[in-house]
Protein backbone atom coordinates (compact mmCIF):
# COMPACT_ATOMS: atom_id res chain seq x y z
CA UNK A 1 0.00 0.00 0.00
CA UNK A 2 1.36 3.27 -0.82
CA UNK A 3 1.18 6.32 1.13
CA UNK A 4 0.37 9.99 0.10
CA UNK A 5 0.47 13.38 1.29
CA UNK A 6 -1.66 15.70 0.14
CA UNK A 7 -1.02 19.34 1.29
CA UNK A 8 -3.63 22.18 1.07
CA UNK A 9 -0.95 24.69 -0.23
CA UNK A 10 -2.42 28.03 1.32
CA UNK A 11 -3.78 26.37 4.24
CA UNK A 12 -0.63 25.76 5.24
CA UNK A 13 0.97 29.03 3.80
CA UNK A 14 -1.46 30.95 6.29
CA UNK A 15 -0.66 28.46 8.80
CA UNK A 16 2.92 28.73 9.26
CA UNK A 17 4.62 32.07 10.60
CA UNK A 18 7.40 32.25 8.63
CA UNK A 19 5.30 31.32 5.19
CA UNK A 20 2.55 34.02 5.94
CA UNK A 21 5.23 36.56 6.66
CA UNK A 22 6.66 35.63 3.54
CA UNK A 23 3.54 35.69 1.35
CA UNK A 24 2.58 38.97 2.56
CA UNK A 25 5.88 40.23 0.31
CA UNK A 26 5.37 37.40 -2.36
CA UNK A 27 2.86 34.63 -2.40
CA UNK A 28 4.95 33.19 -5.47
CA UNK A 29 8.09 32.97 -3.23
CA UNK A 30 5.59 31.54 -0.21
CA UNK A 31 4.49 29.09 -2.83
CA UNK A 32 8.14 28.09 -3.80
CA UNK A 33 9.82 27.65 -0.25
CA UNK A 34 6.46 25.60 0.81
CA UNK A 35 7.12 23.37 -2.54
CA UNK A 36 11.26 23.55 -1.12
CA UNK A 37 10.23 22.54 2.06
CA UNK A 38 8.18 19.74 1.07
CA UNK A 39 10.36 18.71 -2.01
CA UNK A 40 13.37 17.85 1.24
CA UNK A 41 10.63 16.36 3.46
CA UNK A 42 9.34 13.80 1.10
CA UNK A 43 13.25 12.64 -0.06
CA UNK A 44 13.54 12.08 3.53
CA UNK A 45 10.13 10.39 4.40
CA UNK A 46 9.36 8.36 0.98
CA UNK A 47 5.72 9.82 1.11
CA UNK A 48 4.25 10.56 -2.14
CA UNK A 49 3.36 14.18 -2.05
CA UNK A 50 0.85 16.01 -3.45
CA UNK A 51 0.50 19.97 -2.92
CA UNK A 52 -2.82 21.54 -3.99
CA UNK A 53 -3.17 25.65 -4.82
CA UNK A 54 -6.73 27.26 -4.86
CA UNK A 55 -6.91 28.78 -8.60
CA UNK A 56 -10.69 29.45 -7.61
CA UNK A 57 -10.63 33.25 -8.65
CA UNK A 58 -8.53 32.56 -12.09
CA UNK A 59 -10.55 33.80 -14.90
CA UNK A 60 -10.49 31.11 -17.42
CA UNK A 61 -7.74 28.55 -15.65
CA UNK A 62 -7.98 25.18 -16.19
CA UNK A 63 -6.60 22.67 -13.88
CA UNK A 64 -3.04 22.58 -14.01
CA UNK A 65 -0.47 19.70 -13.32
CA UNK A 66 3.12 20.06 -12.87
CA UNK A 67 6.06 17.86 -11.02
CA UNK A 68 8.89 19.78 -8.92
CA UNK A 69 11.47 17.04 -8.07
CA UNK A 70 9.39 14.45 -7.05
CA UNK A 71 6.26 16.15 -5.55
CA UNK A 72 2.81 16.27 -7.48
CA UNK A 73 1.65 20.41 -7.50
CA UNK A 74 -1.90 21.17 -8.55
CA UNK A 75 -3.56 24.25 -9.53
CA UNK A 76 -7.10 23.60 -9.15
CA UNK A 77 -9.02 24.98 -12.26
CA UNK A 78 -11.46 28.37 -12.21
CA UNK A 79 -14.83 28.09 -9.96
CA UNK A 80 -12.94 24.96 -8.19
CA UNK A 81 -11.54 25.04 -4.86
CA UNK A 82 -8.42 23.54 -3.49
CA UNK A 83 -11.08 21.58 -0.91
CA UNK A 84 -12.40 19.88 -4.18
CA UNK A 85 -9.57 18.69 -5.90
CA UNK A 86 -8.20 17.35 -2.48
CA UNK A 87 -11.50 15.64 -1.72
CA UNK A 88 -11.14 14.65 -5.41
CA UNK A 89 -7.59 12.77 -5.01
CA UNK A 90 -8.61 11.43 -1.76
CA UNK A 91 -12.11 9.54 -3.07
CA UNK A 92 -9.63 7.99 -6.38
CA UNK A 93 -7.33 6.79 -3.70
CA UNK A 94 -9.46 5.62 -1.59
CA UNK A 95 -7.37 2.21 -1.73
CA UNK A 96 -3.95 3.75 -0.61
CA UNK A 97 -3.19 5.49 2.77
CA UNK A 98 -3.92 9.37 2.46
CA UNK A 99 -2.90 12.14 5.01
CA UNK A 100 -4.18 15.62 4.40
CA UNK A 101 -2.95 18.71 5.76
CA UNK A 102 -5.58 20.97 6.68
CA UNK A 103 -7.34 23.33 8.96
CA UNK A 104 -10.32 23.04 7.45
CA UNK A 105 -12.92 21.76 9.59
CA UNK A 106 -15.33 21.28 6.77
CA UNK A 107 -13.07 19.43 4.63
CA UNK A 108 -11.45 17.13 7.70
CA UNK A 109 -15.25 15.74 7.94
CA UNK A 110 -14.86 15.11 4.16
CA UNK A 111 -11.66 13.35 3.78
CA UNK A 112 -12.35 11.58 6.59
CA UNK A 113 -15.39 9.83 4.77
CA UNK A 114 -12.74 9.07 2.24
CA UNK A 115 -10.86 6.86 4.46
CA UNK A 116 -7.88 9.73 4.57
CA UNK A 117 -6.52 10.74 7.86
CA UNK A 118 -5.53 14.43 8.97
CA UNK A 119 -2.76 15.94 9.67
CA UNK A 120 -2.93 19.46 10.84
CA UNK A 121 -0.86 22.01 9.70
CA UNK A 122 1.02 22.47 12.71
CA UNK A 123 1.62 19.15 13.32
CA UNK A 124 3.27 18.69 9.55
CA UNK A 125 5.54 22.11 10.63
CA UNK A 126 6.11 20.15 13.85
CA UNK A 127 7.36 17.06 11.91
CA UNK A 128 9.28 18.83 9.14
CA UNK A 129 10.96 20.75 12.19
CA UNK A 130 12.03 17.40 13.85
CA UNK A 131 13.38 15.34 10.51
CA UNK A 132 15.09 18.29 9.49
CA UNK A 133 16.84 18.44 13.23
CA UNK A 134 17.43 14.81 13.09
CA UNK A 135 18.90 15.16 9.74
CA UNK A 136 21.74 17.96 10.75
CA UNK A 137 22.09 15.99 14.33
CA UNK A 138 23.41 13.00 12.15
CA UNK A 139 25.41 15.00 9.92
CA UNK A 140 27.19 16.66 12.68
CA UNK A 141 28.06 13.87 14.51
CA UNK A 142 29.74 11.84 11.51
CA UNK A 143 30.90 15.45 10.60
CA UNK A 144 29.58 15.44 7.29
CA UNK A 145 28.20 19.18 7.96
CA UNK A 146 31.65 20.56 8.58
CA UNK A 147 32.88 20.54 4.97
CA UNK A 148 29.42 22.09 3.48
CA UNK A 149 29.52 25.91 2.63
CA UNK A 150 26.05 26.94 4.01
CA UNK A 151 27.94 26.13 7.21
CA UNK A 152 31.08 28.72 6.73
CA UNK A 153 29.30 31.83 5.80
CA UNK A 154 27.50 34.47 7.93
CA UNK A 155 23.81 34.56 8.48
CA UNK A 156 24.20 38.04 6.50
CA UNK A 157 25.27 36.28 3.47
CA UNK A 158 23.29 33.43 3.49
CA UNK A 159 20.19 35.77 3.91
CA UNK A 160 21.17 38.04 1.10
CA UNK A 161 22.27 34.84 -1.04
CA UNK A 162 18.48 33.47 -0.38
CA UNK A 163 17.33 37.01 -1.61
CA UNK A 164 19.20 36.69 -4.74
CA UNK A 165 18.10 33.11 -5.51
CA UNK A 166 14.51 34.08 -4.91
CA UNK A 167 14.77 36.80 -7.94
CA UNK A 168 15.15 34.20 -10.12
Amino acid sequence: MREFLIIDGYNVINGWPELKALAQENLEHARMKLIDIVTNYRGIVGLSVIVVFDAYMVKGRGERCEAVNGVQIVYSKENETADAVIERYTHLLRDEKVYVVTSDWEEQRVIFGNGAYRVSVRQLREDIMQTEKLIRDKAQKTGMSRGMLEHRLSEEVRKAMELWRRSK
